[in-house]
């Protein structure tokens, strides 16, 4: 297994719609664990593959115990919110804000091995689904605000130095990232 370096807000992965998985082989184990180290390693609560570099439609996650991955996911969400509760992202670092999320979702799809897998969600679980699908659409926490924290996200990102940003994060994680993926060629037409 490899620790994968995430993809920092700017890259254009990040606004990708990914790829469902087709090919359900040794390459997409592989993924699966390294994302799973890397969420791991970063104590991340999930991680979708675009964060990685790769445009597949793959989340790992882990909340409260709970842990697990979802390939192609499907969410069906509940018609009432949840209070709206501060987002992070590891692809924006730095930044939090409070995002609307659904109170609960069912996430469908299937694991590794192409099994199905179905998860009833709700609380922080709920939301970590709703945001790493979002990850798996292009979009980001920070296109879901409205208002004055809308605002002040923009202009905080615009005001950020992402690029020194992720030099030092890269740098500091040098030691321990690294993948098989050849530069993150995985899911990617060559």
């Amino acid at each position: 297994m490899a620790i994968l370096s995430i993809r920092i807000i700017g890259d254009p992965v990040l606004r990708t719609v990914a790829d469902p998985v087709t090919d359900f082989g040794p390459e997409l184990a592989k993924l699966v664990a390294d994302m799973t180290e890397t969420m791991e390693d970063v104590e991340g609560a999930g991680l979708a593959a675009p964060q990685v570099g790769v445009s597949q439609r793959v989340f790992t996650y882990r909340i409260g115990g709970v842990e697990g991955h979802i390939i192609n996911p499907v969410l069906e969400n509940s018609e009432d919110f949840q209070p709206d509760e501060v987002e992070g992202c590891l692809s924006i670092p730095g930044l939090g804000f409070p995002v609307r999320r659904f109170k609960a979702t069912k996430a469908t799809g299937v694991d590794l091995n192409g099994n199905p897998v179905s998860v009833e969600a709700e609380g922080m679980l709920a939301r970590c689904f709703q945001h790493e699908t979002d990850h798996l659409d292009g979009v980001l926490y920070t296109d879901r605000l409205e208002g004055e924290d809308r605002k002040a996200a923009l202009r905080a990102i615009r005001n950020a130095k992402y690029h020194a940003i992720m030099e030092q994060t890269t740098s500091q994680r040098a030691n321990s990232v690294g993948s098989s993926f050849g530069g993150g060629s995985f899911g990617v037409p060559e």
